[in-house]
Formats: structure tokens, sequence, C-alpha cells
């Protein structure tokens, strides 16, 4: 199982710059609003993108997706770790508990 990381981690691992970020929606939902620096990364694109996105697999990765009923961030966290990432954690609340928060967000 993947381990979680907290908004309030996160948010400081992203101010830092200690942290990659993994939005698992992809597509459209990316691109209309993201996590800052957030790179877009599906379950059917990891094993094509995966080696160019994240070169260093023991970098830290956080996966997200929409909410904690959505399965993506799980998803493409546990491909991630089956090809040898060894730093993958998810934040299970995701955007939705973000934005609710007040925290700031791209778009494309």
């Amino acid at each position: 199982m993947t381990a979680l990381i907290t908004r309030d981690e996160l948010r400081a691992e992203i101010a830092a710059g200690t942290v990659t970020v993994v939005d698992a929606l992809g597509g459209e939902y990316w691109a209309k609003q993201h996590l800052p620096g957030a790179l877009a990364l599906v379950r059917d694109e990891v094993d094509t993108l995966a080696p160019t996105l994240l070169p260093d697999r023991d970098a830290a990765i956080v996966t997200y997706c929409s909410n904690p009923a959505c399965p993506n961030s799980g998803q493409v966290a546990d491909h991630l770790t089956h090809l040898g990432y060894s730093n993958v954690r998810k934040y299970a609340e995701g955007i939705e508990d973000w934005t609710a928060a007040g925290l700031p967000t791209e778009s494309a």
C-alpha cells in the first residue's frame, strides 16, 4: 500500500521544491486546474512517460487525483512502485481538498 501524505506536508514539500507532484487525472482536468508544478500522468501512460517525466527513481513523488473516492492516484502510485520508484506517496484527499483549503492551483 502506498504511504499517504497530508495537505500540510505536501504544501511544505512543494514550497521547498523537494517533491515531484503527479496529477493522475491528466488531460483536460490537468489543463483546467492542477497543484503547483504538477505533471500530468495517467495510469495508461505510466510505462511510456514515467522514464522521461520521472527519470530519478529515488526522488520523492506524490500522486493525487480528485478526492478519496477517486482510484487514479492509487493506481498511478502502485504502478510507479511496481516499476521501481522507491519514494512514492499519495495525497488521498486530492485537489478538492486542496482548493477547499484555499490553496493555489495552476492551469495550462
